[in-house]
């Protein structure tokens, strides 16, 4: 579920957007990862490998019954050649079959074929169990890190990306990772037995075979190192598309209205033109791969039929039957198809570690810093809010707060004016905490806010934002949200107290109508009612309201503004406005510029000054 509070654009995306570069990571890797932590290139192949081993752990009766299951199957399977080679010598010659000899054989190799079967059914029960389970963790796992990590992260990083990194990239490793050393696993058992049983049959062509084969192995480490670049390049340009598409799909109604379609597509396209191009390079040095191995096993199995005859024949370098050259002609091709197998995945390889070094630069990020061990839980809050000579920047070159010291006693109700950008909604984010202060002290009943646990003093507030957010779910869930537990009937009441029952009780289903994700048909204000009567249920002790009626007609502004004052009663609020006409009955406005508090006072006083607050008012109701 998306971070309400959460902004939907980024100062990193539209930077990248503009430069063509990927988003400068800030934060990935934790405060360990050193310069260049927000590349996932600083992984190696070792530490991914362990890391990913370690997902496995928990899992281990599962890894050690398919990979038991693996081992079986395998063995089964190499000795089905040696039974094919015992019935090859007992039907040698015409008119000298050994049916007594013949028939054993026959179902021996019938049972071993059935045997292998069966546990390569096992094996890849057991690795699709291992692989949707160790998925499951590793999407839980960033999942909850995203919970984790500060607000700051979130607004400096393109949402699709993350979402990309959560969701694809995950499933890569799943897809190619897990089933790869499966497959890696079953190559080494099939190499092992094979030339445990080449060995067995003759030492000099099983040396043969030792010998020729690294060649296929050279070939594709070569080829593997060149690609897996491409590959990386692939995975980090495909999270920039998540990301750019992202937002084109969740501002439609913006791009339609500026008619910024073409141009859209064209920045489409040229992000798209760059996947593809690496796409193609990967994709093209990894297909390298399988025909290049395949040549040097051809190679090699032609080079053991020529020996295996002359051993027939004359004898030399071991004395050899027909059905014995068979059975190594077989352990020879069995012995190579490993080395296929393992090349004719390492796209699938290579794509999965790629996707594995994106989730753990994000899994490494720095979190937000914790509560303290020695924390309290702010229980019973009567509302009283202190900001004493607080200062606060995002960038600590550009300051953006300076010496702001108010002083809210409970109940009473203060309100932000300014020109945009002066620091009214910061200061909000400060309240909540979603931003630590630079210098100063925020109090919240006279405690300080780095004392008191960020759960316990977030549940004191209550938000209504100007931009709605709805999650996809029923009318009274979305109501309920802040408090699960509640019934029917608390539900009702709040929609009541903020004017929505009416409209909720005309829709189809009622308050059991499914909304959307993007909010469906609902109009703007609409949603705005509904998020209201969410804070309205809550019944906070502190409220914090930013330009929370601005979508709303004038008419049912009234109502809601009513309500308002019912809700406001006994408890601390925060409006940040700039419609002053909604304000003129705060025991405080606060009129800030460039960050600072310039006047101070209630609205007749502020208008008697006859200062900046004076010379707004008087701007927007001039006609009046």
């Amino acid at each position: 579920m998306a971070n309400p509070y959460a902004s939907v654009g980024s100062v990193a995306t539209v930077t990248s957007s503009i430069s063509g570069q990927e988003p400068n990571m800030n934060g990935f890797g934790g405060p360990s990862a050193g310069k260049g932590s927000g590349s996932a290139q600083r992984y190696s192949t070792g530490e991914v490998t362990h890391r990913l081993l370690s997902y496995v752990r928990p899992h281990a009766v599962t890894f050690g019954i398919s990979f038991l299951a693996a081992a079986i199957s395998v063995v089964l399977q190499l000795y089905v050649p040696i039974l094919i080679g015992r019935g090859i010598d007992l039907i040698i010659s015409a008119g000298a079959v050994d049916f007594g000899m013949l028939l054993p054989v026959i179902q021996q190799l019938a049972l071993v074929i059935v045997g292998a079967a069966a546990f390569q059914w096992l094996q890849g029960y057991c690795v699709n169990r291992l692989s949707y389970e160790t998925v499951r963790d590793m999407r839980v796992e960033a999942n909850d890190k995203l919970f984790r990590m500060p607000l700051s992260f979130l607004d400096s990083h393109a949402h699709g990306d993350l979402i990309s990194r959560v969701v694809n990239d995950v499933d890569q490793v799943g897809d190619g990772l897990l089933q790869g050393f499966t497959q890696l696993f079953t190559g080494v058992v099939t190499i092992v037995g094979t030339l445990v049983f080449m060995l067995s049959i003759s030492a000099p062509m099983a040396v043969v075979v030792v010998l020729v084969t690294p060649l296929s192995v050279l070939v594709a480490s070569l080829i593997a190192k060149f690609s897996n670049k491409s590959f990386t390049e692939q995975q980090r340009t495909q999270g920039q598309l998540g990301g750019y598409v992202e937002e084109l799909v969740g501002n439609q109604k913006l791009v339609d209205a500026f008619a910024y379609g073409d141009r859209a597509q064209d920045g489409f396209d040229a992000i798209n033109r760059e996947l593809y191009t690496a796409g193609e390079r990967a994709q093209f040095l990894s297909s390298l791969s399988n025909p290049g191995t395949r040549f040097v096993n051809n190679i090699i199995y032609a080079v053991v039929a020529i020996i295996g005859c002359a051993c027939v024949i004359t004898g030399i370098p071991a004395a050899l039957t027909v059905g014995e050259v068979q059975t190594f002609l077989s352990y020879a091709n069995q012995y190579t198809k490993p080395f296929n197998e393992i090349t004719s995945v390492i796209t699938q390889i290579q794509t999965a570690y790629a996707s594995a070094r994106r989730l753990f630069a994000l899994l490494d990020a720095a979190e937000e810093e914790p509560d303290a061990a020695n924390v309290r839980e702010l229980v019973a809050p009567v509302g009283e809010v202190e900001l004493d000579h607080v200062d606060f920047s995002y960038v600590p070159e550009r300051p953006l707060l300076r010496d702001i010291c108010v002083h809210a006693r409970p109940g009473m109700r203060f309100a932000l004016v300014g020109p945009t950008g002066c620091g009214k909604t910061t200061l909000i984010n400060l309240l909540l905490r979603f931003y630590d202060v630079d210098a100063g002290e925020v109090r919240i009943d006279g405690e300080p806010v780095r004392s008191l646990t960020r759960a316990s003093l977030r549940r004191a507030f209550g938000m209504v934002l100007q931009d709605t957010w709805l999650f996809e779910g029923s009318v009274h869930d979305n109501i309920a949200y802040g408090m699960p537990n509640a019934t029917r009937e608390q539900v009702v009441a709040a929609a009541k107290r903020a004017h929505a029952d009416s409209f909720i009780r005309a829709l189809p289903q009622g308050y059991d109508t499914v909304i959307p994700e993007d909010g469906g048909t609902f109009s703007q204000g609409q949603k705005q009612l509904l998020c209201i009567a969410r804070v309205m249920l809550t019944d906070p002790a502190i409220l914090l309201l930013d330009e929370a009626t601005s979508s709303i007609d004038t008419r049912t502004e009234l109502q809601v503004q009513a309500a308002f004052d019912e809700m406001i009663a006994g408890c601390t609020s925060f409006i940040v406005a700039h419609r002053l006409s909604t304000i003129r009955n705060a025991d405080c406005i606060l009129y800030m510029r460039d960050g600072q508090i310039l006047e101070r006072g209630t609205h007749d006083e502020l208008l008697a000054r006859g200062g900046a607050y004076a010379e707004l008012y008087n701007s927007q109701f001039a006609e009046a």
